[in-house]
């Protein structure tokens, strides 16, 4: 590939900027255009909300009409950080791929999306197909860390008798989508009507990493997945740049998620997450816990940067979504995630 790889960012926020700033260090690789729809980043140019001198590169406006900037750029993939759920984002993944252009989303339940969206899923396959190009989700977790990670590691293993995964992390890198999910900030008994209406959703993604690893070793896995969802009550006060937290009110969410094959338990999830967890002495990590033949336990400490770790997942995919055949892919599907050190142009077929 000799031209540079066209990227457009599809929403601003935390992860799209960060997106932003990963690939402005990169070879290989253009940001012609971002669509975001807030008014304090619209008409501005993308690297005075970076902070960063453009010096003789070209000026990338950022404006809320994708359409104009699809027609404008012509470019080869679309990263979207906009939703956590497929059907919310569903029209926006529909449109790109009817132009015929690639897309990587952020989107939580887009990491399995047949996991809850059988049929959502079934038409963007089709679509994508039809259309020469390919959408894939994906993020730290679901994607790599309580999923993908642990398919890898029960390839080492003669059978698997039972899975563990745990992750301990902070939620100070994510924006404003997150916290509203999470609850953070929020008072305990607005935390707790919200579990029970259902307008909190907390951790988004169980239900995807927990298909993900039955289907990949080939267990049948019990549906609905059943889950627990807790606050994380601060002690403290509590601030990051997208929220504050009193003491008393709600720092986090302590959610797990239950897998049963045949009535058995076989998958646990854990998964605390809260804003500056050490404030209060919580020291965060990912574990997993394989049993079976031979037994696996594997901990990182602390836990693999959740905001970078999502930046970087959704960047160094791109290779990998445009050397794919069309279609709705997971991370099953394609190579192995790899940094990209290199002209990322190497990489395409």
């Amino acid at each position: 590939m000799k031209n540079n790889i066209k990227v457009v960012i599809w929403g601003f926020g935390a992860m799209g900027s960060g997106m932003a700033n990963m690939l402005l260090s990169k070879k290989g690789v253009d940001i012609v255009g971002v669509c975001d729809r807030n008014s304090a980043r619209v008409n501005r140019d993308m690297y005075e909300v970076l902070g960063i001198d453009r010096v003789e590169r070209k000026e990338v406006k950022i404006i809320n009409d994708i359409e104009t900037i699809i027609s404008n750029t012509q470019p080869d993939i679309v990263l979207l950080a906009t939703d956590s759920f497929t059907r919310n984002a569903f029209p926006k993944i529909k449109m790109l791929l009817e132009k015929g252009i690639n897309v990587i989303s952020t989107a939580e339940e887009m990491a399995y999306p047949k996991a809850q969206e059988p049929e959502l899923t079934k038409e963007l396959d089709e679509i994508a197909r039809k259309n020469g190009v390919t959408v894939l989700g994906t993020g730290i977790n679901p994607g790599l860390i309580m999923d993908l990670l642990v398919v890898v590691l029960t390839g080492a293993m003669v059978d698997v008798e039972s899975v563990l995964a745990k992750r301990v992390n902070s939620l100070s890198p994510f924006g404003k989508a997150v916290m509203e999910e999470q609850g953070v900030g929020i008072t305990v008994d607005q935390f707790n009507k919200g579990v029970s209406d259902g307008s909190l959703a907390g951790h988004v993604g169980f239900a995807e990493s927990i298909n993900m690893i039955a289907d990949a070793i080939g267990w049948k896995v019990d549906n609905p997945i059943l889950q627990t969802q807790k606050p994380i009550v601060s002690n403290v006060f509590r601030k990051t740049k997208y929220v504050e937290v009193e003491s008393g009110n709600v720092a986090g969410c302590a959610m797990e998620g239950y897998g049963y094959v045949d009535g058995e338990m076989k998958i646990h999830m854990v998964h605390p997450q809260q804003v500056e967890p050490e404030l209060e002495g919580t020291n965060t990590g990912d574990y997993i816990e394989l049993k079976g033949s031979p037994e696996i336990n594997m901990q990182i400490k602390p836990e693999v940067d959740g905001g970078l770790g999502t930046i970087a997942m959704c960047v160094n995919m791109i290779p990998h979504v445009i050397n794919s055949k069309p279609g709705l892919k997971t991370m099953l599907d394609l190579p192995v995630p790899r940094a990209i050190m290199g002209d990322m142009r190497d990489m395409i077929d």
